[in-house]
């Protein structure tokens, strides 16, 4: 049990860091945000997000980071596409 609570944990911490470092790394200029690892930093983040948010039942920032992850899976569907 304890294990389990310990994966879940860093799931959602791996959320708000990817996150965060995605936009850092936009805010500072180091990245563009259309590029393929931005939006895959914003996407799995949110995701990982979605996950903890639906394991501790707080569903508000569950569904605004379903959102996020629908909207970075159209970012990189449209970088692949052009």
């Amino acid at each position: 049990m304890m294990k389990q609570k310990i994966i879940d944990e860093t799931i959602g911490w791996y959320g708000t860091c990817a996150i965060i470092l995605a936009y850092a790394l936009v805010s500072f200029n180091y990245m563009s945000p259309s590029t393929f690892l931005y939006q895959i930093l914003n996407g799995t983040g949110a995701l990982g997000i979605v996950y903890i948010s639906l394991k501790k039942k707080a569903y508000q920032p569950g569904v605004l980071n379903i959102i996020w992850a629908i909207i970075a899976l159209i970012a990189i569907i449209k970088l692949l596409i052009y």
